[in-house]
């Protein structure tokens, strides 16, 4: 009687625990890697980082104080007229009052206000300073924006606007304070305007005389065009710094969906 001898699996299933333990292996570590990179900061494309900044500096209107937007006193450089004497010197703008919320139709000239109205203008923030003589004052506007686009356009369809007549440049309307050095300041008594985009903010700026004369061929006098001048693009440079400075770049330190 011929017996055959019975095959030992020990070598197949040797063989098919090794292939199982490799699959496994590299199912492990293909989780494994998925986890770590899902621990990983989040990385923001450069589209997604103007995004996100543009949307810090948009908000700032609304989350700073007053009193951060409208610093007091604000610092300037004199005229160039006055050459190597006041080199070393740096003149005050002192705030007399920070006015309400404003909406964007009734704190600037009506020219301006259909171009703040047309580009998607939300609320017009204004504050008044005087110089340190209380000779000059001058009222700082700020038109906020959703984005820095349309207050980049809206700049633009403004300076478009010839002046005619030695008219001046549509813009921001003063605001007076009673009991102080700005009670007379009215829209008559504007001798300069002016207006410049920082990020998502129009910022707007008209000076004159605190006597409330009505408004002269400022050009005549050339210091107090110049000394107006700096005064003016001073005290609107130190506003805009505070609502344009660029933000720090976004990142996530957290898991998806920090």
């Amino acid at each position: 009687m011929l017996i055959r001898e019975r095959r030992r699996p020990s070598a197949v299933v040797a063989a098919v625990a090794v292939v199982v333990l490799l699959a496994g292996t590299a199912g492990f570590l293909v989780c494994a890697g998925g986890a770590v990179t899902q621990l990983l900061p989040r990385r923001f494309t450069g589209a997604q980082q103007a995004m996100i900044s543009n949307w810090e500096v948009a908000k700032r209107w609304r989350d700073l104080s007053a009193g951060a937007i409208f610093a007091d006193p604000i610092g300037y450089q004199p005229p160039a007229v006055l050459d190597g004497t006041g080199a070393s010197l740096t003149l005050s703008a002192d705030r007399v009052g920070i006015a309400k919320e404003a909406s964007c139709r009734s704190a600037v000239d009506s020219a301006a206000a259909a171009v703040l109205a047309r580009d998607g203008c939300e609320a017009v923030l204004r504050a008044t300073y005087v110089d340190a003589t209380d000779s000059y004052v001058g009222t700082v506007g700020v038109a906020a924006f959703a984005n820095s686009a349309q207050a980049a356009a809206a700049e633009r369809q403004i300076d478009a606007m010839k002046l005619r007549g030695g008219a001046l440049q549509p813009g921001v309307l003063p605001v007076a304070f009673a009991g102080t050095p700005a009670a007379n300041f009215t829209a008559g008594g504007r001798q300069l305007t002016a207006i410049s985009a920082e990020g998502s903010y129009l910022v707007m700026y008209a000076i004159g005389y605190t006597d409330g004369r009505p408004r002269v061929p400022i050009a005549d006098d050339s210091y107090a065009d110049a000394e107006m001048t700096s005064m003016g693009t001073g005290v609107a440079g130190a506003v805009a710094s505070v609502l344009g400075e660029p933000p720090a770049p976004p990142h996530c330190p957290g898991t998806p969906g920090c």
